[in-house]
């Protein structure tokens, strides 16, 4: 291909052949790019971006998408997501054209440091290193510590993590190429990890279509019912933003402020969430937007003008007062600023007003990448704090990567809690931390040592839980010494390393201990072959490891004296072979030997005499569900719908234990499944309810459950059933009874 025109304008593109086409298209991409550099391209990284373009380009040349699109489009929109989507400058352009070229092609990393610098190749490097994140044939702990691998770039270069969320949310935007079960894992992967990753790193607009682009693909009918839903109400939606936002502009102006006023619809997930969370429909979901007021202040006027605004627009609209959230005062720890309230708007409707400045608007925007940009030479950020904490948990990490894992997950959404110390000084925590955590993050020799906690000058234990505002002292004693039961009460990632570091220490002083009294015993006694007997010992005694047999000797929870009566005896004591437990190489086999191809298919109710396989209790699938197998210890294969509660988790952890699965048609079997009922309570409700189920449709009732309270009912019915359509049929059916206001498809375990 020839060395592309530099030229900002758009090419003309004439199609006349397909390989034209698309070398025009290529060309049409690349210089989009550089439209997108163009504010802040400095000489030379125009020569920069073309070489790296060029590299990547005779790269892929022989490689195509699953879509059959030239490869090349990928590291070129990932580039631009980086640059136009996220805020992130040359260095990190240049990264994202070659971030698959190590891997994929015979390009080394001194290649690339030796055109591009030590920068661009040790960023590349951190790349390459997280490709292999969630492989379908890794297992979980090589999974969880690619994960690791990651956090550890993070906290080394930020940029590795920010490209590798513009390369997720390429693949997410070209999705419906891949075939459902590879739909299905990478979208829980993405809800799992990266959509958090992103809140974490401030990057709400990525964020909210990362968690929708998961949706579509996790629960297809939900998302389509409600996109379609919010286009039906899209010109009724526009005309009482407009009601609403013409008085406050016209009260705007009066201040003399620069601003301007515009009307963002909510994500679908934060719509889904909220029906879900309250029990509600779509038709009552009355905040389906945010008005956002942008105002153009100066650094020293930001929170007076966020103020002024936020005066306007109460003094036109009542204010609820519970609603207010000032994250101006004290910004969220993803750097997030924002003054938010919500408001009685026209007609009786709640509105959410958001008031910013666009300093901050860029930050909730583009989160990390724009904190960079207004750092100023400031070190005492939001983000500088986490990543000091990620630093922190890194030191001593923790070998079962799993948990690992799960906790640094669950901290990626916490909301935070506020408290001082007895001098003043501010400690932001996630929410639900206690005064144990609070003396881990003042210092970890504070937290080892720490016996108990005044908060507001007032004794508290160490489980206390923090509230906004408390002022904490910690008192420590030199003899103080981490317990095991402090791990049932600190939240925070930091605080339960460091905790689980030392007492495994401490364990392993005792187990030294303990080993050495035995062996001193054993010599006394002339018995020698100490391995097996050892062996023997620690099974005999039920300890789960050498480690805790020999624990449990020094703190003498098993007497010499007893193993001297076991040995006494042993030669009576009959010998049962353990049966051999089952492992991740089983599992791989189980799988294997279930599907041997990755084409082949699981069949539910139709020839898999040789597979043992129940149906899952958590999510009850029934023919017609979408369904995939998961293999289990001891279990064989449980079968659970791809909406299951526990699914986004399974696939997205234990994806190498996943096989693909069908249903095959079988009138003749019936399947638990349960449906939630709301409505007005009348008499002979539940006699038409009963009348619909068991005499129009035939259809047999497990159990009826229903409750009422002033006026309106709630009910869950468990029926049985042969498939979805006979499903979809009963629930169409009894929608039509007088009274009825909700039918939904409930979990069986919801009934439970």
């Amino acid at each position: 291909m020839e060395i592309p025109n530099e030229s900002f304008a758009e090419p003309f593109v004439q199609p006349i052949t397909d390989a034209e086409t698309e070398r025009q298209e290529i060309l049409r991409r690349y210089r989009r790019l550089l439209r997108a550099m163009r504010p802040f391209l400095k000489k030379g990284d125009k020569k920069l971006v073309r070489a790296a373009f060029e590299m990547a380009l005779e790269a892929h040349a022989q490689t195509r998408r699953k879509s059959g699109e030239p490869y090349i489009y990928h590291p070129l929109e990932v580039a631009r997501i980086a640059v136009e989507e996220i805020g992130l400058g040359t260095t990190s352009a240049i990264c994202a054209l070659l971030h698959d070229v190590v891997e994929d092609t015979d390009t080394g990393l001194n290649d690339i440091e030796r055109e591009f610098g030590n920068v661009v190749a040790r960023i590349i490097d951190g790349l390459t290193k997280i490709s292999g994140l969630y492989n379908r044939h890794t297992n979980p702990s090589e999974q969880a510590e690619n994960y690791r691998k990651m956090l550890l770039t993070l906290a080394d270069d930020v940029r590795v993590i920010l490209i590798k969320l513009a390369d997720r949310l390429h693949n997410m935007r070209t999705l419906e190429s891949m075939s459902k079960d590879k739909q299905l894992k990478i979208a829980s992967e993405t809800t799992f990890l990266f959509a958090p990753l992103a809140h974490r790193l401030g990057l709400y607009a990525i964020k909210s279509e990362l968690e929708d682009l998961s949706l579509k693909y996790t629960h297809t009918e939900i998302y389509r019912d409600i996109a379609r839903k919010l286009q039906e109400t899209k010109a009724r939606r526009d005309r009482f933003i407009r009601e609403f936002i013409e008085p406050v502009r016209a009260a705007m102006n009066g201040t003399g402020l620069q601003f301007e006023i515009k009307g963002r619809p909510k994500s679908i997930v934060s719509i889904w969430n909220k029906m879900q969370k309250q029990g509600i429909t779509f038709d009552q979901v009355y905040d389906l937007f945010a008005i956002r007021i942008i105002m153009d202040s100066r650094p020293e006027f930001e929170k007076a003008d966020c103020w002024r605004a936020y005066s306007v627009v109460t003094d036109l609209y009542q204010p609820n007062p519970n609603r207010l959230r000032d994250w101006i005062s004290t910004p969220k720890a993803n750097g997030y600023e924002s003054l938010h309230t919500t408001v009685m708007g026209p007609g009786g409707r709640w509105v959410e007003v958001q008031i910013r400045t666009k300093r901050m608007n860029e930050i909730a925007e583009k989160g990390l990448a724009a904190h960079w940009k207004y750092k100023d030479g400031q070190s005492d950020s939001a983000f500088d704090e986490w990543l000091r904490r990620i630093r922190d948990v890194l030191e001593n990490p923790e070998p079962n990567a799993l948990e690992f894992i799960d906790e640094f997950k669950l901290q990626l959404y916490a909301k935070d809690v506020f408290a001082f110390t007895p001098k003043g000084d501010l400690i932001k925590l996630p929410g639900g931390a206690t005064a144990l955590d609070f003396a881990f993050e003042i210092h970890t020799d504070i937290g080892m040592k720490c016996i108990g906690a005044k908060a507001n000058h007032k004794i508290v234990p160490l489980s206390y839980p923090l509230q906004n505002g408390d002022q904490v002292e910690i008192l420590t004693s030199g003899i103080q010494k981490p317990r095991a039961d402090w791990m049932g009460f600190v939240t925070t990632a930091k605080a339960r390393n460091k905790i689980r570091h030392a007492l495994r220490e401490h364990k392993r002083e005792l187990a030294q201990e303990g080993k050495a009294q035995l062996e001193r015993k054993l010599r006394q006694w002339k018995i020698t072959g100490h391995d097996g007997l050892i062996q023997r010992l620690a099974s005999h005694f039920k300890a789960s490891s050498l480690l805790d047999f020999y624990q449990l000797i020094a703190t003498e929870r098993i007497a010499i004296n007893d193993i001297q009566a076991y040995l006494a005896g042993e030669k009576s004591v009959s010998k049962k072979a353990k049966a051999p437990r089952l492992n991740e190489d089983n599992f791989e086999r189980m799988v294997r030997s279930s599907n041997p191809t990755t084409d082949d298919m699981l069949v539910i109710d139709g020839g898999i005499q040789k597979i043992d396989y129940q149906l899952a209790s958590c999510c009850h699938p029934i023919p017609g569900d979408e369904i995939f197998g998961f293999v289990t210890i001891g279990e064989g294969i449980k079968i659970h719908r791809v909406n299951c509660p526990n699914a986004v988790n399974l696939l997205s952890k234990y994806s190498y234990r996943v096989v693909k699965a069908k249903w095959t048609l079988a009138s003749e079997v019936s399947f638990l499944a349960g449906i939630k009922i709301t409505g007005i309570d009348d008499v002979g409700i539940i006699r038409n309810l009963s009348d619909v189920i068991s005499g129009d449709l035939k259809v047999n009732m497990r159990s009826i459950s229903v409750v009422s309270n002033d006026g309106i009912f709630e009910g869950s019915i468990m029926v049985y059933v042969n498939d979805t359509r006979q499903l979809d049929t009963l629930i169409k059916k009894l929608k039509a009874v007088k009274g009825i206001q909700t039918i939904d498809r409930i979990d069986a375990s919801e009934e439970d």
